[in-house]
């Protein structure tokens, strides 16, 4: 009997999820631009994951000199060009992806999980001295301009990847703490948690399985909008000398290569730049795809 009921539950909520699934995706195909968005997004991926295979060549990723090819305008060889050491301009805006795409899986993978757990705790004991330390340490850091706060850290560790995203993870979190302690605070209050208290729920369940669940939709938006802006922010990081160090390319050392011969060889910085504006494009029409797919699943 026992294994009956199972089976028939297993039942009744497999078909309400499906259901569920086939009413976001239906939310969120309805916005052609967020299935732009997804396209861009996926062909970033693609290229990131196959670059060895996709780029035209490959070996011009390394410490490559072809001096008979130098500063070659856009031709039917090298499609957006060659560089000042005869390396392949498009080649190298391929792999670029991989840097640029690392640095927000790495950064919110570790920030939002502390920011939210912050967040939780601190609306939840709102009020406390809890809630004194953990948002007045959050308010600091919101009242620093990112970038700012990025480059001072960047600065006192050895320029690399590795440190320009630990640059960006300190400043990340505080944003997912506000968000999430908002609505913290306000579900505390709500009839579901206060019977969960009553009958003697843990906090922890409180706070995991009542209060977390109902603050996922708009960290997700949030994360998916976020992405773009961590791009945009690491390739300032490189641009100044404090991301991913030469030979390997990243989009802002290779803007800034570019713009030490700017006019000449215009495609050396315009067509990276170009690059870096339809990722961010991308997955800011993806965020907002996303946004509209919660709002509208929870009508």
């Amino acid at each position: 009997m026992v294994a009956e009921k199972t089976i028939q539950r297993k039942k009744l909520i497999k078909p309400s999820t499906k259901e569920n699934l086939r009413r976001y995706w239906y939310n969120f195909k309805s916005n052609k631009l967020s299935l732009l968005g997804l396209f861009i997004v996926i062909g970033s991926i693609v290229l990131a994951i196959f670059a060895p295979i996709v780029a035209p060549y490959p070996e011009h990723a390394g410490a490559f000199v072809d001096y008979n090819n130098a500063s070659m305008p856009p031709n039917s060889q090298n499609l957006f060009g060659t560089d000042i050491y005869g390396r392949d301009i498009l080649s190298r805006i391929i792999f670029s992806f991989r840097s640029a795409l690392i640095m927000p899986i790495v950064v919110l993978g570790i920030s939002v999980p502390f920011g939210v757990l912050l967040g939780l705790i601190a609306g939840y004991y709102s009020g406390t001295w809890v809630d004194s330390i953990i948002m007045r340490i959050d308010d600091i850091f919101l009242a620093i301009p990112p970038m700012i706060l990025a480059l001072a850290i960047a600065s006192v560790l050895e320029a690399n990847l590795t440190s320009s995203m630990i640059s960006v993870t300190v400043i990340w979190w505080s944003w997912y703490t506000r968000l999430v302690y908002g609505m913290a605070n306000s579900y505390k209050k709500n009839n579901f948690v206060i019977n969960a208290d009553l009958i003697g729920a843990s906090k922890i369940h409180i706070l995991v399985k009542e209060i977390l669940p109902n603050c996922l939709s708009p960290v997700f938006t949030k994360m998916a909008l976020d992405v773009g802006s961590i791009i945009l922010l690491g390739s300032s990081l490189s641009f100044v000398g404090l991301g991913e160090q030469p030979p390997t390319p990243a989009f802002g050392q290779m803007i800034y290569d570019g713009s030490n011969y700017m006019p000449d060889l215009w495609w050396m910085t315009i067509y990276p730049s170009l690059a870096i504006v339809v990722i961010i494009l991308g997955f800011n029409l993806l965020g907002d795809g996303v946004r509209d797919m919660m709002d509208r699943g929870r009508q």
